[in-house]
């Protein structure tokens, strides 16, 4: 009997941070049917964990955080006829709902981009909450390359997150787009030289993990279901998390502790 397989992805807990690391560094952290499926169940846990406040995502290696969907195994699924017709979303497909599917996930996410972020890597990062990225990433989606579409969000996102002159210019073309351009658009948060991005990456952990767990899942729910709102209406709409927030026994501890000049006791109920 063979060996078997070595998983796709690394998925460590430390204490409440998940830290989750697409492991294929020989093809560039390319995303298979198999990796997609073991980030389905990863985010599933990570949602269902109590004990975890924040998700690191990155890829394995230094000159990539994935360069989007293994286009070798995509081909040979259509040389076999095994693959379907696509469009926009992965329902139906393994891992669903992906990543960049997943509207409800009430928890944060920080990408810690190292390298490549090319295609459905790309649409990753444009998912996720925060994005840091060493000073020689780059970003793309290239899909129009390949006669393909860009169909896990990254048109809808891309217009959403940077000016739309510029968004389309990178969509019509495929372009790439280095780190520091990134920053001026507004795509990532911070961006540092290579050797500083895991410093860079803690320090805004520890940041989201000084605050109340219920205060931050509020916020996240509150800013994205908001966005596309009437501003009254934003005001008026009942927010879950914000309805849990709002009772919680961390709505009382954190102007306590402020009042006794005291670190807070977040329960996160």
């Amino acid at each position: 009997m063979g060996q078997p397989e070595q998983p796709r992805v690394r998925y460590d807990k430390r204490g409440a941070v998940a830290h989750v690391t697409i492991d294929r560094p020989h093809v560039l952290n390319a995303m298979d049917r198999r990796t997609h499926a073991e980030l389905g169940e990863i985010w599933d846990d990570y949602e269902a964990d109590d004990a975890l406040r924040v998700a690191v995502l990155t890829g394995a290696g230094p000159r990539s955080f994935s360069v989007g969907q293994d286009l070798k195994e995509l081909a040979e699924l259509e040389a076999a006829g095994l693959a379907a017709p696509s469009t926009f979303g992965s329902r139906g497909k393994p891992g669903w709902p992906r990543l960049t599917e997943r509207f409800t996930l009430s928890k944060p996410v920080v990408a810690r981009v190292n390298g490549l972020a090319l295609g459905g890597g790309f649409e990753l990062v444009l998912a996720c909450d925060i994005v840091i990225a060493a000073a020689g990433a780059e970003f793309a989606l290239p899909e129009a390359r390949v006669g393909l579409m860009a169909g896990a969000g990254g048109v809808f996102r891309l217009v959403r997150q940077a000016p739309l002159r510029a968004a389309m210019g990178y969509l019509l073309t495929g372009r790439r787009i280095t780190a520091d351009r990134a920053y001026e658009l507004g795509l990532v948060n911070e961006v540092v030289p290579d050797d500083q991005l895991d410093v860079c990456v803690d320090g805004w952990v520890a940041d989201l993990l000084a605050c109340a767990p219920l205060a931050v899942r509020a916020a996240k729910e509150a800013a994205y279901r908001s966005v596309d709102m009437p501003l009254e209406d934003a005001f008026y709409h009942r927010f879950e998390w914000e309805e849990r927030r709002m009772h919680s026994a961390d709505a009382k501890e954190g102007p306590a502790a402020f009042a006794e000049k005291r670190e807070p006791r977040w329960q996160g109920r």
